[in-house]
């Protein structure tokens, strides 16, 4: 593919949003994260609502969206110390929360995608660099709800959650360690007590019960274990 993976994700939408998204991420890359073109000169609520659209239905663009959300965050405050982005993105968020039950059950794809999108917009977006308070007990509210007995009878739920905590739990943790006490309690319960588990799934499970014991590490030995299981 000649095209980066930047492009790809842009070319994903429809014209008029590619041309809205192109001015408003003009110059991001990889290698250049804060070159960002005069955000005052697009509709930047209509960014926050376009990404936040296309991150529930991509879990390969929701993967990476933090990113270009932090890129619009910063560029948009040193452009004229405004936070419209970031506070219609919050909301949009919100909005999202409160009805998440009703989007797991119509869809559990889109239900994915949201915990993917909420966590990667955690782990990016700081104030002083700390993690978002506002966002700490939404983030836990769905990795709890990944941990119910109905949620670790679908890998793809189980692997969501496995893949999120690998990402951002340590940063949980230290935001509030009984809340994660909590997760792991459910995480282990399920491990041990819930029948009709996928191996798959006990697999995950128990990979990341030992991650979160080693200090958020895995040893060499227990990572060649799990991820030679999980390609095999």
């Amino acid at each position: 593919m000649e095209n980066s993976s930047d492009d790809y994700r842009i070319q994903a939408f429809d014209l008029d949003t590619q041309m809205l998204l192109k001015t408003a991420l003009k110059g991001l890359s990889v290698s250049a994260l804060d070159e960002l073109y005069d955000p005052s000169s697009v509709n930047l609520e209509k960014v926050s609502n376009i990404i936040m659209d296309q991150s529930l239905k991509d879990q390969v663009f929701s993967k990476e969206a933090g990113r270009i959300c932090y890129t619009i965050v910063q560029a948009e405050a040193k452009q004229n110390n405004g936070n419209v982005f970031r506070r219609n993105l919050l909301n949009r968020l919100q909005q999202e929360f409160k009805d998440r039950e009703e989007t797991r059950g119509r869809s559990l794809q889109e239900w994915v995608c949201y915990v993917t999108f909420i966590c990667n917009i955690f782990d990016y977006l700081k104030v002083n660099n700390m993690p978002m308070v506002a966002l700490v007990h939404p983030v836990f509210d769905c990795l709890m709800r990944l941990a119910q007995p109905d949620a670790l009878m679908n890998e793809e739920e189980v692997d969501c959650l496995v893949l999120q905590l690998h990402r951002i739990g340590e940063q949980l943790e230290k935001a509030n360690g009984p809340r994660m006490d909590e997760l792991f309690f459910l995480l282990r319960d399920g491990f041990l007590l819930q029948e009709g588990l996928s191996s798959m799934a006990r697999l995950l499970l128990l990979e990341i019960l030992e991650f979160r014991a080693g200090g958020w590490l895995l040893s060499s030995t227990a990572h060649k274990y799990y991820y030679s299981e999980i390609a095999d």
